[in-house]
């Protein structure tokens, strides 16, 4: 690793808390020294020293169109010519709000925010309104942000009361939150058959991008619809990782399901900070000004998120856009799969769209992992070799073994040979 690297690594540790401003870029999960980038462009970053990588990891999922997108830069700077902030309506929030609710069909009304985390935030406040219930549920190894109520793990029971998982996080907000393993329909029984009357709210990534990626099984989701139904529960879809990312309609529309209310994430801004919450007319009219439960904020809905997104969403809404992604990611895959193979490296993967995860499985193991515990029991000494073998081959992946990969239009045939040739050297590294 550079020498220049080192020395801004050192220089952040000076005046911001571990020299990062969000955990994982400080490389703790991998090991080493984070690479600082300087400047993006189509499927490639570039660090400081302006060496090349090809990105997979397009600031964590936003960056469908590659960097830099001519299209939605002459977007930003014609919107900031005009003006960066207003703390007023602009006709282009209403734009974003059609565009959405026109493609997902579950969303009737859609609250702009600033990042995902105000929108799981906001989303469990409104059915916690909605319902005058006050328990939650969410599922191990999902993330929905950085909120009091969500930083909680299960307890020592399966079905027990949640223990914090921060510091700063009081018990009593964690004693409301119940927190379930993921992909398990019986275990979703078993919860509203003892609280049903008492729950708010469930939340849950309906594919999971924070232990990885985990594809769940159609019973999960359709257990889940079914009890929430039942016993009058709101279900949120987390989409912030999924939405307009695996298809244009979302998770919700890869497995059929209508959730209650679904929150996006900036991929809505083109990857700019945003979010957004929408769901049904009849819980969104409880939002403030036209309901009782509170939610606001000055650079919601901001000019250069907001036009950034509408020329996006030009070039997601063409014939084909998501096929051309699958087919690369696809590609990408077996590519990677079939040399893992070749060097006895125990790789299994998901994929869905243009979203994709590796997992090294232990000796023995043949199925790709279903939930929280099968992702940790994978070998995470595997994947930091991987990660540094492959970043310095010039290729970029998310620098944590809990974190999902991600395709974009801009990479290229010559990107995606060359990502599998590099995995192919560093297979036959590991495999010596």
């Amino acid at each position: 690793m550079s020498t220049k690297n080192e020395q801004l690594f050192l220089q952040a540790k000076k005046h911001i808390p571990g020299g990062v401003n969000s955990p994982v870029r400080a490389f703790a999960g991998v090991g080493g020294t984070p690479v600082f980038i300087h400047k993006a462009s189509g499927s490639k970053i570039y660090d400081t020293e302006d060496n090349a990588y090809i990105d997979y990891v397009g600031s964590w999922g936003p960056m469908i169109l590659g960097h830099a997108h001519p299209k939605v830069i002459e977007a930003v700077k014609q919107a900031a010519d005009d003006g960066l902030s207003f703390g007023a309506p602009t006709p282009f929030e209403t734009t974003i709000a059609d565009k959405i609710c026109e493609i997902v069909p579950s969303v009737e009304l859609v609250r702009m925010t600033n990042s995902g985390t105000e929108a799981t935030m906001s989303a469990i406040r409104l059915a916690r309104g909605y319902t005058g219930r006050d328990k939650i549920v969410k599922f191990e190894g999902c993330y929905h942000g950085h909120s009091d109520s969500l930083l909680v793990k299960a307890g020592s029971g399966m079905l027990d009361i949640g223990e914090p998982t921060s510091k700063g996080v009081p018990a009593d907000f964690a004693k409301h939150t119940i927190t379930l393993p993921y992909n398990n329909p019986d275990a979703i029984k078993e919860c509203f058959a003892k609280w049903g009357n008492e729950i708010a709210c469930v939340i849950v990534e309906p594919i999971a991008g924070n232990m990885n990626m985990v594809i769940p099984t159609q019973e999960f989701h359709d257990t889940l619809r079914q009890q929430c139904s039942e016993h009058g529960a709101v279900l949120i879809f987390d989409e912030v990782m999924t939405g307009f990312r695996v298809g244009l309609g979302g998770a919700q529309a890869h497995f059929g399901i209508e959730p209650d209310l679904t929150c996006f994430g900036k991929i809505i801004g083109a990857g700019l900070p945003v979010g957004a919450f929408g769901g049904k007319r009849e819980i969104m009219q409880c939002i403030a000004p036209t309901g009782g439960v509170y939610q606001a904020g000055t650079l919601s809905g901001n000019p250069l998120a907001m036009r950034a997104g509408i020329a996006m969403f030009e070039d997601l809404t063409v014939d084909g856009f998501y096929d051309e992604l699958a087919s690369k990611v696809d590609y990408l895959i077996d590519g990677i799969q079939a040399a893992a193979d070749k060097h006895g490296i125990h790789l299994r993967s998901n994929k869905l769209g243009g979203m994709m995860g590796f997992f090294f499985v232990k000796d023995g193991d043949t199925a790709t992992p279903q939930n929280f515990d099968e992702v940790s029991d994978c070998d995470i000494d595997a994947f930091n070799t991987f990660f540094h073998g492959m970043l310095e081959r010039g290729i970029y992946l998310a620098p944590s073994a809990y974190e999902a990969a991600f395709m974009s239009s801009k990479h290229s045939q010559a990107d995606l040979d060359a990502t599998i040739k590099a995995a192919d050297a560093v297979f036959a590294q590991m495999a010596q």
